[in-house]
């Protein structure tokens, strides 16, 4: 009995004093946000995620020839798969792709497209200290007072990005087409900042053709606020490379990694709300708001390695970007499940207390008894499901460290920052579940008796399955 009225003294001590810690630990959060802030560069990683890959096609059609400049832009992670190959061999792989899949039909039959000049081949630095790719290649077709032509790009299938045909003027020829004029991103090097959130798939382009002036009748172009390709690197990305060249203090840079995490989980989703609910729909305490954040801490950490193995090793089988939609249904299905099985718990014991308050021959021990039943409300079971819902999808910005730190063998390093920047994400969930718990000290008294404070729960339960309903309609029309 002492040794266990010993560890009871000892946990509740510990819980008072993470709670006092907790109301530093806003100041503490700030300051590593702050840190985060002014230690990253000013840079922003790809506009179109690190991904992607983009391509885009310009089309000409004269009298006697159609040219065709295909350019390529292809980000961090698509580049670091083909890391084991030369230049020459991407260069090979990437021509083969297009000769394959790039399609020009003129008046029903298929032309071949032939090199017009040499390719350009580059590898433009990215987030992380890793590469990207960019490829023009200029080609052409000979033909012969051609009356339709079609150009199809059906190159890389599957990825995500901005794909786009873009009509250009010609020679002793008058075209009309609905394809626009102009080419918004100068090259890929630049896009439209309102089309960034539904990029162009753009993929066929089709042109009448009549004898002329090297006149084209077209839509005017995409338009809009511009946003560069890349610069060097993203925020997080950028700690990882100012701690592997050697700038800056270690100590310094682990904090800003903590403080990118705790932003990263300030943006939309990343579970606050089915957190929050579920600490009120359960009535947790402060041991289950620090349970939840040590398990996001655990799974957003496995989730980036185990993701960084299928990118690596398994990527001829699977694109780890069709990954996220997959887990983002495990995500939703698992915080329906949970979500659905409080909410029985809360109806079972209002059910309970229906009972008891018809039993008039209940004893008042016997009341008192029943009035702790929701300390059973949460089981570590369904804690566990919740912290593994809220870490399950990793960011991009924590796989690019990793995909940098191997291929720049500083593993140990990468690892590390990563655990800072998960600690950060799961520091937010973690305060926002203390504050959570702690609301129901300031509730008054009569308003915690009331019709309010026995609907709370029940309504708590039904957001948890609400959340996980929208994350799993969100994901359906990636897996399908």
């Amino acid at each position: 009995m002492r040794a266990s009225a010993t560890n009871l003294t000892f946990g509740t001590y510990a819980v008072h004093k993470v709670r006092r810690v907790a109301k530093r630990g806003l100041g503490a959060l700030v300051a590593a946000v702050a840190l985060a802030l002014a230690a990253a560069p000013g840079a922003s990683a790809h506009p179109l995620g690190n991904f992607s890959v983009n391509h885009i096609s310009t089309v000409s059609v004269s009298d006697d020839h159609v040219d065709v400049r295909y350019v390529l832009d292809q980000a961090e992670i698509p580049t670091v798969q083909e890391d084991h190959l030369s230049a020459a061999e991407v260069l090979a792989r990437k021509r083969a792709e297009v000769e394959r899949r790039l399609v020009l039909t003129v008046d029903g039959r298929r032309v071949q497209l032939v090199p017009a000049g040499p390719p350009q081949l580059t590898f433009p630095s990215g987030a992380g200290g890793l590469k990207t790719t960019r490829l023009e290649l200029r080609l052409e077709a000979q033909v012969d007072n051609s009356h339709r032509v079609e150009l199809r790009d059906g190159t890389f299938p599957g990825r995500i990005g901005w794909k786009a045909v873009v009509s250009a003027p010609g020679e002793r020829t008058a075209v009309r087409t609905q394809t626009p004029s102009g080419d918004p991103t100068n090259g890929l090097r630049r896009y439209p900042q309102d089309l960034l959130s539904s990029p162009l798939d753009r993929r066929t382009a089709t042109f009448r053709v009549e004898a002329g002036n090297g006149t084209l009748v077209a839509p005017r172009g995409e338009s809009g606020g511009l946003a560069e390709t890349r610069a060097e690197s993203d925020g997080f990305a950028g700690l990882f490379e100012d701690a592997a060249s050697g700038r800056g203090v270690l100590l310094v840079l682990l904090l800003a990694a903590f403080g990118w995490g705790a932003l990263h989980a300030l943006s939309p989703g990343h579970g606050k709300a089915m957190v929050a609910a579920y600490l009120v729909g359960t009535r947790g305490t402060a041991r289950h708001a620090i349970a939840l954040g040590a398990t996001v801490t655990v799974t957003h950490t496995i989730g980036v390695f185990a993701l960084g193995v299928v990118t690596l090793a398994l990527s001829q089988y699977v694109l780890p970007e069709d990954l996220y939609p997959w887990l983002t249904l495990i995500s939703g299905l698992l915080v329906v499940t949970i979500g659905a099985g409080v909410l029985r718990t809360r109806m079972r014991t209002a059910r309970h207390a229906r009972a008891h308050a018809r039993g008039h021959a209940h004893s008042h021990a016997h009341g008192h008894d029943h009035s702790h039943d929701h300390e059973h409300d949460l089981s570590w079971k369904g804690l566990l499901g919740m912290g593994t819902a809220a870490g399950l999808i990793p960011c991009p910005s924590a796989l690019v460290v990793l995909l940098a730190a191997i291929s720049q063998h500083e593993v140990a390093l990468g690892l590390v920052l990563i655990t800072a920047f998960s600690l950060g994400l799961a520091a937010t969930l973690t305060g926002l579940g203390l504050v959570v718990v702690s609301a129901r000290r300031w509730i008054p008294p009569s308003l915690a008796a009331g019709r309010l404070a026995a609907v709370l729960p029940a309504a708590s339960a039904l957001l948890i399955v609400g959340v996980g309903c929208v994350l799993t309609a969100k994901a359906v029309p990636g897996v399908v």
